[in-house]
């Protein structure tokens, strides 16, 4: 018995010990990672840029270091980080090229034009690209055919075959089951609502999407057309044949392609554009992140002009989102206090509202509208438009000294809805449930689960819709200088591109990021300054803290089922979101 308890009480302070030295370990682990973020090696002679066109590009990084641990994967390219590293790498004289890898893009085509067009300045430098692809996708190859070579693996293709934009409905799938959904808005162009109302596109719907896609690929068409010295009607033709099942000797003969090669060519061609006489010197490649990071010789200035991210949907809080795949929200309490530093802050002389979104709480938007305005009275406010400043989107942009938006970007929609779901039919006579009630007064049981909103409920809430409206066309009328009765007849809930809302005055310029800063500096008067991201980047340690616990069980329901994962997703998140919103069309695919 002693020898029991002896090698017991053994076995529990062995036990204690390993995991108290685990702990000390993982604490200093974590304390190197933390002191270590945001550093990086200073850049190698000779070395290449190297950017893989794979994955998703994304607002900015929201990388987990803790995500390998926990079975998740980053594939996603900040644009942020992209644009920044560009900008380096063309003044970086260690950095002798950009090398371009292809592959299967997923980007908005307003972000994927801003980082095109960051490639086309970095060219400005001297300095060469290169791509090569086993295949390229469509944005891969938009991006990929500013190189001064685009190569092709023999045995690849070109996917270049033209934009299509599906929209899922699911109104058959509800009606099966018995529930419906019960839909307020005002806007004949305002189609979010007609996946839960329809099973095809509205005629105003199929009118408005016709025309901010052939616009956004008549954009693409003459980028690519001038890069590769070709006709517009040529790309436009080859488009109707180059596929994902084509093969690499139709891109290279119709001249999407300069030469079809496998990678030991490429890195010989690669070895002799960076000098090398020995055919085995190894290539030196380097990262986005890596020369984002590098430290570079500007003089040091205290104004600032200040680049404030706001992307993703807008939520009054982080449980009030719609979709729940997303994997960054503008949460306006947070939103409207950093907003609020930003007023108070004296070194920064002028704020970049940079918006990259599809919209949401109408609530939401009205309160991040507010802030906007009582910051403009102290200090100039630009809007710089990414690839979508939509619906509320716009809501939180409209009150902007001077908006700037690519000529893809998506922008408009300004319109009001209200959605709740009746279950009655799935509870009472698929379940079976019975419902009695004793009221006090007439509405005293409105959003009952046993029956659906009568008429005089219906009618209140289409008011409620009403007024959202107008408060919302009020709010873009003050803002853009115009009669409400204008903006009405360019609203209806309709989607524009950027170039298509130069024209009618919902944008003042095209123009990127870079240049919104410029002109925010120029409102400010100040020659000399610095662009600071905000918010700024959680550490490792906060990271951690914000982990989801949901995380991977969304990331194998997402690798599960596919494009059916926006279905899962919208029901999750139908009871939590908030029900007045100004909102783009749900989880609308364009490929």
């Amino acid at each position: 018995m002693k020898s029991f308890i002896k090698y017991t009480l053994a076995t529990v302070v062995g036990i204690f010990l390993t995991m108290t030295l685990f702990t000390i370990i993982s604490i200093i682990s974590l304390a190197g990672m933390i002191a270590t973020e945001g550093m990086s090696a200073p850049i190698q002679e000779k070395s290449i840029l190297r950017i893989n066109l794979s994955g998703e590009l994304v607002e900015r990084s929201e990388e987990n270091p803790f995500a390998s641990l926990m079975g998740e994967v980053s594939a996603s390219i900040s644009l942020e980080d992209a644009l920044l590293a560009l900008d380096k790498a063309a003044k970086n004289d260690n950095v002798v090229g950009v090398y371009l890898e292809g592959g299967a893009m997923a980007a908005n085509p307003g972000m994927a034009q801003e980082l095109r067009q960051a490639l086309v300045e970095f060219k400005k430098s001297g300095k060469w690209v290169v791509a090569y692809g086993d295949s390229y996708g469509k944005t891969a190859y938009y991006l990929s055919s500013v190189a001064d070579s685009v190569l092709l693996n023999p045995e690849g293709n070109v996917d270049f075959s033209g934009m299509a934009t599906q929209i899922m409905f699911y109104k058959d799938v509800m009606e099966k089951v018995g529930v419906k959904m019960q839909v307020f808005k005002v806007g004949t162009y305002k189609s979010a609502v007609e996946p839960f109302i329809c099973s095809e596109m509205s005629p105003a719907n199929r009118e408005q999407v016709t025309s901010y896609l052939f616009s956004i690929w008549t954009n693409m068409l003459k980028d690519v057309a001038e890069s590769r010295n070709m006709e517009v009607s040529k790309l436009n033709s080859l488009a109707d044949s180059l596929t994902m099942i084509s093969d690499a000797a139709m891109a290279l003969n119709g001249g999407m392609v300069d030469k079809l090669c496998y990678m030991d060519e490429v890195k010989a061609i690669l070895r002799e554009k960076c000098g090398y006489e020995d055919k085995d010197d190894d290539l030196v490649f380097t990262t986005v992140a890596d020369v984002a990071k590098s430290e570079t010789l500007d003089e040091k200035v205290d104004e600032e002009v200040a680049v404030y991210y706001a992307y993703g949907e807008i939520v009054q809080s982080q449980s009030t989102a719609l979709s729940m795949d997303q994997e960054h929200q503008i949460v306006g309490e947070k939103m409207i206090k950093d907003l609020q530093k930003l007023r108070e802050d004296d070194d920064v002389k002028a704020v970049v509202i940079r918006v990259n979104s599809p919209g949401g709480s109408a609530f939401a938007s009205e309160q991040i509208w507010r802030e906007v305005c009582l910051l403009k009275e102290k200090k100039p406010v630009v809007v710089s438009m990414g690839g979508m400043a939509a619906s509320g989107g716009y809501y939180i942009s409209c009150a902007a000294n001077r908006i700037f938006a690519e000529p893809t970007t998506l922008t408009g929609s300004i319109g009001i809805f209200g959605m709740i779901p009746d279950a009655s039919e799935l509870l009472t006579e698929k379940i079976g449930l019975k419902f009695d009630v004793v009221k006090t007064n007439e509405m005293s049981d409105i959003g009952s689960m046993g029956r659906p909103f009568n008429a005089a409920e219906s009618a209140q809430l289409q008011k409620m819709i009403n007024r959202g409206y107008e408060t919302f066309t009020k709010r873009v009328a003050d803002g853009r200088g115009m009669a409400q009765d204008s903006v009405k007849m360019i609203a209806e809930g309709r989607v524009w591109t950027g170039e298509q809302g130069l024209k009618i005055g919902l944008v003042d310029e095209l123009g990127n990021l870079d240049d919104a800063v410029a002109h925010a500096a120029e409102l400010a008067k100040v020659e000399k300054y610095r662009a600071v991201g905000y918010p700024a980047p959680d550490n490792p340690f906060e990271k951690l803290l914000k982990v989801k616990k949901s995380g991977y069980l969304d990331a194998e329901m997402q690798e599960l089922l596919g494009e059916g994962y926006a279905v899962y997703s919208l029901m999750k998140g139908v009871k939590n979101a908030d029900r007045i919103q100004a909102r783009m069309p749900f989880e609308m695919i364009v490929k």
